[in-house]
């Protein structure tokens, strides 16, 4: 059975047993501050897990595509060794939030398994909790004895809390859970060992494919459980493992999902992959099934987030998205012998398989491949570059072991692969410190990770109920109560507080805008609050201190200088899309903003830089309709389909609801949730401070409105004034100075031609003390030159003869320099290196440098130094 039709069995399979069948979330999480990426099936609906949401159906069942390479769920570093880990997969799953429970999730879970797929019920085992006395957690009967109806008792086996409890998190939702694993041997290996025994064993071909989790508990932020007020059901089977089994192959790699990558591959390399076990990673076979295996599973994982609007970066989820594109790259680099980018070839090959359940790929398809291509190309030149610098490391290496740390440098700053070091230094005859390296690495995650850590009390609630609304789109100012607060600590922030308000005018941070600023106030005191957020449906108000009275009535009031000042920006940008699209073509697409008050940052899709006259074009337009004052038209709960067919722009990447919100300047209309201008006219000017590429195919604008546009013009007329004052208030400023230009050119002329005489005059001075010591031509000397004077007079002085040394200090304005001159003839013969003199000798003047063997040059911080630096030249002739 191919993946498409297994996929799609599933989803008809539980549409008919009542479920609502809704489409995957992006893969990347925008509004979850908790997590980078939905790294299961059930992240999408943690809201309704906690109670602070209602889902559109009791009933659901979906196809996720999920990411696990970060954080508590990572399996990176297991990719492509053995048959059954991924970074990107998909989840299929069934949901029930308070509908039914372990009795109807059992028996649907049997019979798609056994009846609609026909899998061989000899080949299936089931585990049940068996219970923890410590967690007040019995034994799980009620599985145990439903299973009993499907299967013998000895194909039911009790798991431990590691295997059959599952967690969402250190805090929340939780509950005992019943695994489905299948074994894949053959019917003699089935003969010869038990499949019970081999359950959760980490054999490759007995493999856990669906987990079926019974919501119960609330795990509390003291570690004790509570139970929920609702019971749920959160399944997940791992797509390409069901797979698997249905195509009756021993990996995940020989089944159709990618089978037509590996195709591709061995097309693009000329190199063959064998569905062989991975015995001996030193083997030259299992080396190119390794990386061909990495090259297909990362590929997806980056085409994905990318198409959801996760581009490469050096922060956060963009630094691991560009992480896994570049373990991918350096597995082709060197063990498949790829000198050029090629993985972006494959994402025709993606977009033709999975394109018909996730459009997503297929319309993000030109954007992937160009960002993908420059990625590929940017770290080819980092590898050519890191080997150069691995290089510099051994020679400075005494001895046959690399300094660990000096190898954690070249990964941790210039992204040097540890495990290429480390082959590197092997066919070298040299080895890696690895207790050192991995100390190094171990102090950074450390400080990376005392830095981020946050640690969260549970919420204590005041009012029971999803009473929480939102205001802010009418009021600026509202009367409320809160209805729960909690207390959180980090090293970054130190101690804040979360407050809830029922009725909230704060807007929380989301779409790219930022989150509302403001005061709580009540008869008594009056609260700041520094932020606004949104996580699981609640907005959170950040606080540095708590009422006196958590209970009174308030007044929460937000500070509409910096709500104005946002609310322009933000409409700014809709006008400013539109603008796009008219000015360079209708495939301008967003691809991320940020809405501040100070500013509008505004990410698109183009694959040029955009023009002096286009950026002219694009600002007139956005002012045209500013001038018009054209009024807000909004529309807060328009069924999404009919706001897509009236014109609306709807993002990838976006999750959108049933019910949506449109707004409409003039012919610019959009869905969006943030806060507008009533008029474009309260905009008043838009400026465009900046123009810049992101990304490959994506370029980003800077600009400004309202006052901060007033600021800028006076600015700028402050520095006009300035500029003719110094020019001593020319009649015309513009002709005076280019008159000071033409004249700065001829002075700087003839300062050139007086340096090329001094440093004529200076030849004959030096080449007198030239001293020969053991068959070198030695000088060392400092010279009153610039860095090319003093680069031009090396020359001439090497050039009148053989065997020279030469060695020329500079200072320019505090800078000093050092230049280092040698010979052919004693690089080969005396083994001299003029980039390893002048990385030495440029610890004297607090700097360092390189170049060639035979020139080079060292820059430095420490002037004083020079002298110290000339005089310990000679000990390189000695």
């Amino acid at each position: 059975m191919k993946s498409q039709d297994i996929r799609k069995k599933f989803l008809d399979f539980f549409e008919k047993n009542g479920h609502l069948i809704v489409p995957s979330a992006p893969i990347v999480l925008k509004d979850d501050p908790t997590l980078m990426f939905n790294n299961s099936g059930m992240a999408q609906f943690k809201e309704f897990f906690l109670g602070n949401g209602t889902p559109k159906s009791n009933r659901i069942a979906d196809t996720q595509k999920c990411l696990r390479v970060s954080g508590k769920h990572n399996d990176l570093e297991d990719v492509g060794f053995d048959t059954y880990h991924h970074t990107m997969f998909e989840m299929l799953g069934n949901w029930s939030f308070g509908d039914y429970f372990k009795k109807e999730a059992i028996a649907w879970a049997w019979e798609f398994l056994t009846e609609e797929l026909k899998i061989d019920k000899d080949r299936l085992y089931v585990s049940v909790f068996e219970g923890n006395e410590a967690e007040n957690v019995p034994f799980d009967q009620e599985a145990w004895n439903l299973w009993k109806q499907y299967v013998a008792e000895d194909r039911i086996i009790l798991g431990n809390k590691k295997d059959n409890f599952w967690e969402m998190g250190d805090q929340g939702p939780c509950g005992p859970c019943s695994e489905i694993h299948v074994d894949l041997r053959t019917n003699e290996e089935r003969a010869a060992v038990s499949g019970r025994s081999l359950v959760n064993a980490d054999h490759p071909q007995v493999v856990e494919i669906w987990n079926n989790v019974f919501m119960e508990f609330n795990r509390k932020a003291d570690g004790s459980l509570e139970k929920l007020p609702a019971k749920h059901v959160d399944t997940g089977m791992g797509f390409e493992r069901l797979c698997m089994a249905m195509q009756d192959v021993t990996s995940n790699y020989d089944t159709d999902v990618f089978t037509p990558l590996i195709a591709k591959v061995e097309e693009i390399t000329g190199l063959k992959y064998t569905n062989n076990e991975i015995k001996d990673i030193s083997d030259t076979q299992d080396k190119t099934n390794i990386a061909i295996r990495v090259i297909v599973d990362h590929v997806r994982a980056v085409a994905f987030a990318i198409a959801d609007g996760q581009l490469p970066s050096n922060t956060g989820a963009g630094y691991v998205i560009r992480r896994i594109l570049r373990r991918a790259i350096r597995y082709g680099f060197t063990f498949l012998g790829t000198k050029e980018p090629f993985i972006y070839q494959l994402v025709d090959v993606l977009a033709a398989q999975m394109g018909q359940f996730f459009p997503e790929i297929v319309a993000q398809k030109d954007l992937v491949k160009n960002v993908i291509k420059e990625e590929e190309a940017s770290f080819l030149r980092t590898l050519d570059q890191g080997l150069h610098l691995l290089d510099s490391v051994i020679e400075k290496t005494s001895g046959k072991v690399v300094d660990g740390a000096k190898a954690f440098e070249l990964y941790d700053t210039f992204g040097f692969p540890i495990d290429l070091t480390a082959l590197i230094l092997r066919e070298k005859g040299y080895e890696l410190d690895e207790a050192g390296f991995d100390a190094a690495m171990k102090a950074q995650k450390d400080r990376s990770r005392a830095a981020s850590e946050i640690s969260k009390d549970d919420w204590n609630v005041l009012v029971e109920g999803n009473v929480e609304t939102f205001e802010g789109y009418d009021k600026v100012e509202n009367d409320v109560k809160i209805t729960r607060i909690r207390k959180i600590e980090s090293k970054k922030d130190g101690t804040l507080y979360q407050i809830v308000l029922d009725h909230t005018p704060f807007y929380a941070e989301g779409g790219g805008q930022v989150g509302d600023k403001g005061v709580l106030v009540s008869a008594n005191e009056s609260i700041e609050i520094i932020d606004t957020k949104k996580e699981n449906n609640l907005i959170l108000h950040f606080t540095k201190q708590l009422p006196e009275n958590i209970h009174a009535s308030f007044v929460a009031k937000v500070n509409t200088d910096l709500r104005s000042a946002s609310s322009k920006n933000h409409s700014a940008t809709h006008l400013l899309h539109q603008a796009l699209r008219t000015v360079l073509g209708t495939h301008v697409e967003q691809k991320g903003s940020l809405v501040a008050p100070n500013y509008l940052r505004f990410d698109f899709s183009h694959f040029a830089k955009v023009t002096e006259d286009e950026l002219q074009q694009v600002e007139a337009f956005v002012n045209a309709r500013i001038a018009e004052q054209l009024p807000l038209i909004e529309r807060r709960a328009i069924p999404f389909n009919q706001a897509v067919e009236e014109g609306a722009m709807a993002l990838f990447g976006e999750k959108y609801g049933d019910l949506v919100r449109a707004i409409k300047f003039g012919e610019s209309m959009e869905l969006c949730g943030g806060i507008h201008v009533a008029n474009t006219a309260e905009i008043w000017s838009f400026k465009i401070i900046s123009e810049s590429a992101v990304a490959a195919g994506i370029r980003r604008i800077e600009a400004i409105t309202g006052d901060a546009v007033r600021a800028f013009y006076q600015n700028q007329e402050n520095t006009l004034k300035e500029i003719k004052e110094t020019l001593k208030n020319p009649q015309d400023s513009l002709k005076a100075v280019h008159s000071l230009q033409d004249e700065n050119a001829k002075l700087k002329k003839q300062i050139e031609q007086l340096l090329k005489e001094k440093a004529k005059n200076l030849k004959g001075d030096l080449l007198a003390e030239v001293q020969e010591i053991n068959g070198v031509q030695f000088l060392a000397k400092q010279v009153d030159l610039d860095a090319t004077g003093a680069k031009d007079l090396a020359y001439e002085i090497g050039g009148t003869g053989t065997n020279f040394f030469i060695l020329l200090g500079t200072i320019t304005d505090d800078k000093p320099m050092l230049t280092a001159y040698v010979s052919k003839e004693i690089v080969e013969s005396k083994g001299l290196n003029a980039g390893q003199i002048v990385r030495e000798l440029g610890k004297y003047i607090q700097g360092g440098g390189g170049g060639q063997a035979f020139f080079a040059t060292a820059g430095g911080k420490n002037p004083e130094g020079m002298a110290e630096a000339i005089a310990n030249a000679v000990n390189f002739v000695k």
